[in-house]
């Protein structure tokens, strides 16, 4: 089965866009809301007054689809918050306020109340007060009356220092956080190889929002580098830190959602590329404090596992059923 995104072509993408935006950093260089030159990770910071913001903007993909064919819709608004405040917390911030962009096919009262649901959930869970939103109706856009497309866009407040990875350092530990399934990430892909029918309820399971055990985490261990596993899957592990390497050489079995995706697409390595496989977020942590970072982990009812380790071989590498494979 082809793989319908190109991962390495994304990051092309992404790379030019920086290139175009960044010429916009001096409108407000010595102002207010001035930006840190910080490219490649999980949102933008500016700093006001004395404190550096995060703002992120990310969407639920076409994981809307499968709401669509299950028609439940009161899920995929956790799914919009937490591909933003997990995304924010992996620079070290904490989730503050947010507002939301719906677009639909047509009026829709009752279809907006269950997403809305959704929205809600997501926003308790992180602490994340929704302070406003837009709703556009395009039907040219959204032919079927259910279709619809949701993003959301979170502003955070950095607590101690920017967490960009700089700090790795050979020998730390990397330790995975148990995603609750697919997450939002893969699912051009997830459609075509599973049967709705079977697997959609599980495909409809939230994304697991992180926010309140790292933040825990973050206040009482320094953490080196911290990556949610969304597009891209562990090959972003690379945007971290590049003058090392990161060993996947104690990954557990994939859960049985991504071994059915994997029967039909038959390619572990681009599965790890393409998927959490399992792991929904990674710390990467100095050896001394695995035991206290997983006990508070533990503490607060997420499961997780030392699945690797930095290296001084620089780029991702997977050891998976007694094979190796290169992700970056």
């Amino acid at each position: 089965m082809k793989y319908p995104v190109n991962v390495n072509e994304v990051k092309k993408i992404q790379s030019n866009i920086w290139q175009m935006i960044s010429s916009t950093f001096a409108l407000r260089k010595g102002k207010q809301g001035e930006p840190l030159p910080i490219f490649g990770h999980y949102g933008g910071v500016f700093q006001v007054g004395n404190e550096q913001l995060v703002m992120h903007c990310d969407g639920v993909g076409t994981k809307v689809l499968v709401a669509q064919a299950l028609e439940k819709y009161d899920t995929v608004g956790i799914d919009a918050i937490a591909m933003n405040v997990n995304d924010i917390v992996c620079m070290g911030a904490e989730p503050l306020v947010g507002v939301d962009y719906l677009a639909l096919a047509k009026e829709d009262d009752a279809l907006v109340s269950e997403i809305m649901k959704g929205l809600v959930a997501g926003a308790q869970e992180s602490n994340c007060a929704i302070i406003g939103g837009e709703t556009a109706i395009v039907p040219e856009l959204l032919k079927n009356d259910k279709t619809f497309d949701l993003t959301f866009t979170v502003i955070g407040r950095i607590i101690d220092k920017v967490i960009t990875g700089q700090a790795i350092q050979k020998g730390d530990v990397l330790i995975g956080l148990e995603s609750s399934g697919l997450h939002s990430n893969g699912y051009t892909l997830a459609r075509k190889a599973l049967d709705i029918k079977k697997w959609g309820k599980e495909m409809l399971v939230p994304t697991r929002i992180y926010v309140k055990p790292v933040l825990d985490v973050i206040a009482q261990h320094e953490l080196h580098g911290i990556a949610h596993i969304t597009g891209g899957a562990f090959s972003k592990l690379t945007r971290l830190n590049k003058e090392f390497g990161f060993s996947l050489n104690a990954m557990q079995k994939m859960p049985k959602i991504f071994e059915a995706i994997n029967e039909k697409v038959n390619d572990v390595r681009e599965m790890y590329r393409t998927f959490n496989c399992g792991i929904g977020m990674v710390l990467v942590a100095k050896k001394e404090d695995e035991t206290g970072v997983k006990q508070l982990l533990t503490k607060h009812g997420v499961k997780n596992q030392t699945i690797g380790e930095i290296t001084d071989k620089k780029g991702v590498w997977l050891e998976y059923e007694n094979k190796n494979f290169e992700l970056s």
